[in-house]
């Protein structure tokens, strides 16, 4: 299991590094999409989803599979609200650029680049099969998040603030698995 302390940490070694061919680092990504959810109102567990849907980019440089790669170390602390959309978000821009033709106008070069090496966009019965998925629906407000979340020198949350908030989810999360 990785600890907050361990997760934050992370983030201030190796969260300056660019986010890929965007103009803003890891650490400002996480902070911008986390921000725009708070902004949003979303629950604190969409969130913390927000701020860590690309932990994965820190734990292991250039892989295609970074929306699954996390999850193992995040489950014994977060729950399945975290979760969830982290491992849909990538399926959740295949499924947006099925169903709005304005959203695959709206990315930047580097994420249409990214979709393709991700599978394209998802057909009619992909789609319809992302939808059953539960939380795809909060999985399809984070990926919005993360495509708006490249602002350089944006206003964001403090890390330290984030910090407190995955403390707390996790804490309600160990409180809730701990009574079931």
């Amino acid at each position: 299991m990785i600890s907050i302390d361990e997760i934050v940490g992370l983030y201030e070694r190796k969260g300056a590094a660019w986010y890929g061919g965007e103009r803003v680092t890891q650490l400002e990504h996480a902070l911008q999409c986390a921000g725009l959810a708070q902004r949003e109102g979303a629950a604190q567990e969409l969130v913390a989803a927000a701020f860590l849907h690309d932990f994965g980019h820190l734990l292991a440089e250039n892989n295609e599979i970074h929306q699954y790669l996390p999850l193992p170390f995040l489950r014994p602390a977060f729950g399945n609200a975290v979760l969830e959309p982290i491992r849909l978000h990538v399926d959740a821009k295949r499924y947006l650029c099925f169903a709005d033709t304005r959203y695959w106008a709206s990315l930047s070069d580097e994420s249409k680049r990214s979709l393709e090496f991700q599978g394209g966009a998802f057909d009619a019965r992909q789609a319809g099969e992302f939808l059953r998925r539960p939380f795809a629906a909060d999985a399809a407000k984070l990926r919005i998040w993360d495509d708006l979340a490249k602002v350089p020198r944006a206003a964001t949350p403090r890390l330290g603030d984030i910090a407190k908030l995955l403390t707390h989810v996790a804490s309600c999360h160990k409180t809730a698995t701990a009574g079931a």
